[in-house]
């Protein structure tokens, strides 16, 4: 397993790289990264911008948007989300199948070794909990031969940022109708030090793999032919979507590759 440790690198950077390690690599990856900047609106590739983001709001305070490459739900980050992705191939891990309950149940049992001893941590549906606040979100990838599962940790958050979310019509059981902050923790509540936390993901990672530290420019490569998926939405965008309740937005989604 050969370990990327970023720290605040933008998160558009990021997901074309995790985009392109995916599908032009065959070596297994986890990228690591500490905090991003500006605080940005991320959706999955399928997601549904009128029915997840107060659209006004996010046009007069200019915060940007993107749809990236996997699926999963919206969240919006900042310097106060951790971000960890696991890029593997099939193989990576023994009796592992790659579909998504099970590369979810493999990860929730690598992170409950990386909180021990810091909270009562759940795997709870598609979420990673303390008891029964989120603190971890999840989107993945499976491509023939590899998958991705990537996690938004909130070491952190600003609580009027959650405002530019709407409460998803499709959400987890547990949530149980509560709205963002009563939902949510912080993982600073819990764990004494963000390093303490990336250390803790390496050791875990050493059971399973040989965990070879990369510098990021190795993983930077020269690859100009390749032309990620993961975009930004522009302000027009944004407005179309307004006026035309998405419809033209849907019709590039579907246009993308897909896995």
């Amino acid at each position: 397993m050969r370990l990327v440790t970023m720290g605040g690198a933008p998160i558009m950077q990021q997901l074309h790289l995790e985009e392109r390690l995916l599908r032009r690599t065959s070596d297994n990856w986890c990228i690591v990264n500490d905090g991003t900047a500006p605080h940005t609106i991320v959706m999955g590739v399928s997601g549904k911008v009128s029915e997840l983001i107060e659209i006004q709001a996010v046009l007069q305070d200019r915060v940007p948007v993107i749809r990236r490459f996997s699926g999963g739900g919206t969240v919006i980050v900042d310097q106060g989300t951790v971000f960890v992705t696991f890029i593997c191939n099939k193989t990576a891990v023994a009796g592992l199948q790659p579909f998504p309950r099970d590369i979810m149940t493999w990860t929730g049992q690598l992170y409950g070794k990386v909180f021990s001893g810091f909270g009562e941590f759940h795997l709870r549906e598609n979420d990673y909990a303390f008891s029964h606040r989120k603190f971890g979100g999840n989107a993945q990838s499976i491509t023939k031969d590899r998958w991705v599962h990537h996690t938004s940790f909130l070491w952190d958050y600003d609580v009027k940022n959650m405002n530019y979310l709407k409460n998803p019509q499709r959400a987890p059981e547990y949530r149980q109708a509560r709205n963002h902050t009563d939902f949510l923790c912080r993982m600073r509540e819990y764990m004494p030090s963000r390093s303490d936390f990336t250390e803790g993901i390496t050791a875990a990672l050493g059971d399973h793999f040989t965990v070879q530290h990369t510098e990021l420019e190795t993983a930077l490569s020269d690859d100009h032919e390749f032309a990620p998926s993961t975009k930004l939405l522009s302000p027009q965008d944004l407005q179309d979507i307004i006026s035309s309740k998405e419809s033209p937005t849907v019709e590039r989604v579907q246009g993308w590759p897909r896995s």
